[in-house]
């Protein structure tokens, strides 16, 4: 393998890794504000899906051979995806001001809709993203269950992140 070649794989998990901790930080931040403010924590998910839309192009475009076609197909697709999903969020909340479920019902749903996403998006564009959207369908559930689940979820993420790193190293040390 040339050193050309082990640099971009390198640099390429740096940046997937860095997207990785940025989406669990954020998202356990979206759940500290919507357990807090339910109306706030809407607004911070609308702008989250947004977010988790960039970071899945940048993931694409990495994994791509960077063609002009590549990055159309990519814009494409994840707007599409992350589209529907803000729409089905906004629908939700929508419901939601009907009063057929309460705000912490809509926080969950919502969560539950976030990670549906994630992890449908993370089997097209990598194992990493369906992470993201694993932790926040067991912190959905968590959160149903437990009034302070901030120290499980922090937890969840601190394994995540190391697991992806120990693959990462275990997959190097396999190649040598």
């Amino acid at each position: 393998m040339s050193e050309d070649t082990l640099f971009t794989e390198k640099r390429k998990f740096q940046i997937e890794e860095g997207i990785l901790v940025l989406l669990l930080a954020l998202s356990m931040t979206g759940i500290g504000i919507t357990d807090y403010s339910p109306a706030d924590g809407y607004v911070y998910w609308l702008i989250m899906i947004i977010i988790f839309a960039i970071s899945a192009m940048i993931i694409a475009w990495l994994q791509s051979k960077h063609k002009a076609g590549d990055i159309k197909h990519i814009l494409r697709e994840q707007t599409l995806h992350w589209g529907v999903s803000m729409l089905i969020v906004a629908a939700a909340f929508s419901i939601q001001q009907t009063e057929v479920f309460d705000e912490k019902s809509a926080g969950i749903v919502i969560l539950l809709i976030l990670s549906l996403s994630t992890i449908l998006d993370g089997i097209r564009i990598g194992w990493r993203f369906s992470l993201v959207g694993i932790f926040l369908g067991v912190s959905a559930v968590v959160t149903s269950f437990m009034q302070q689940a901030i120290w499980i979820e922090l937890l969840m993420a601190i394994g995540i992140v190391a697991m992806t790193i120990l693959w990462e190293v275990w997959q190097y040390k396999r190649q040598l």
